[in-house]
């Protein structure tokens, strides 16, 4: 698989990165520890080398099993998590509230003050059952701190040898600017904002920044949780405990739509490459200017090897077009309602500060 430089930091990415989310099992309606280490294992064999992972998903499950997978294999691996939001101190602004797979209430908050970076550090550290990671990523802003003040502790930790690289996730440009200029001479080496066919709010702004500023850009969700894989009929119930169940872009008649664009425009090239429909997607992601890599979920090795074969398909500028005219012809209902609220649409209100 192809690797590319994440910004100037030195490390170098596969393509397609295996997200940790789902493999903590939280908001997806549990998860198979034992396939979740095989699942791993399959995305590296394949190419995709890195893992993005953090501790609240799962409330520190997704990190154990990740370190777990890679205990002899850590050389083969790049290890991504985050610091920023904490369940188990009652300090910082409530960022939401939930259950966790065992029934017990969560309350986890906003907090990105030095001592608690500092904090979170050791403990991923020792779920991970690692040394030094290789990329530590803000979470979420955390407006109650200064974000000079958390790259501040980033950087002592940086110096310390626990990090190698220091990235943000779900910033808006300003906050961007902020962080690379609290770094100094040491350089922001990537973002992390949600982007697919379905979301592509950072073209107008923030994939500029980046391009000016050598800042990578790893990309989240560019299968939309399996929405633009072809493989989630319009039908399709979810539980409570999922949170597709309550995702706006899941709702009947968006999926409905998605769905028949999915067949009309983009099933003719992935049968003309031999690949299937969530594969042109990432590759879609993929060939967009300034993206560095796309995470990309996976519950099973079988998903793991399909993810990273994404990695390996070239798509020409026609059928990159073709497929971006077909989703913005499309109008789907992405408006949060009331009372469509539920754990995960009110915990991103809230960590919006909205």
């Amino acid at each position: 698989m192809q690797h590319r430089e994440l910004g100037r930091s030195g490390l170098a990415t596969p393509r397609v990165v295996l997200g940790a989310w789902a493999i903590g099992g939280w908001g997806w309606g549990g998860a198979d520890d034992e396939q979740s280490v095989r699942t791993i294992h399959a995305s590296i064999d394949a190419g995709a080398n890195a893992i993005d992972t953090a501790p609240v998903y799962g409330f520190g499950r997704s990190e154990r099993v990740v370190g777990q997978a890679i205990r002899d294999r850590r050389a083969d691996v790049l290890i991504f998590t985050k610091i920023g939001l904490r369940w188990d101190d009652e300090r910082g602004d409530v960022a939401f509230e939930t259950t966790d797979e065992s029934g017990a209430q969560r309350v986890v908050r906003r907090n990105a003050r030095p001592w608690s970076v500092k904090i979170e550090v050791e403990q991923s550290l020792g779920r991970l059952g690692i040394e030094t990671i290789d990329l530590i990523q803000v979470h979420w802003p955390d407006q109650k701190t200064p974000v000079a003040e958390t790259m501040s502790a980033l950087l002592e930790l940086r110096q310390a040898g626990k990090v190698r690289a220091i990235g943000v996730s779900n910033f808006e440009v300003s906050l961007i600017q902020e962080a690379r200029r609290a770094l100094g001479e040491v350089p922001l080496a990537s973002v992390q904002p949600k982007y697919s066919l379905v979301a592509r709010d950072i073209e107008k702004d923030l994939l500029p920044l980046c391009a000016r500023e050598g800042i990578g850009v790893l990309v989240y969700s560019p299968l939309d949780q399996g929405l633009l894989s072809g493989r989630v009929p319009a039908s399709r119930t979810f539980p409570d405990s999922d949170g597709r169940s309550r995702r706006p872009s899941f709702r009947t008649e968006n999926r409905a739509q998605v769905n028949a664009v999915l067949e009309s425009v983009v099933r003719p090239i992935a049968e003309r490459h031999a690949v299937t429909l969530g594969q042109v997607a990432i590759a879609w992601v993929l060939a967009q200017a300034g993206i560095t890599a796309a995470i990309v979920g996976a519950r099973t090795p079988e998903q793991a090897r399909e993810n990273a074969g994404a990695a390996d398909l070239a798509l020409d500028p026609a059928e990159v077009a073709a497929i971006r005219g077909a989703f913005e012809g499309l109008r789907l209902d992405l408006a949060k309602k009331a009372p469509d609220g539920g754990w995960l649409a009110g915990a991103l209100r809230r960590l919006r500060g909205r």
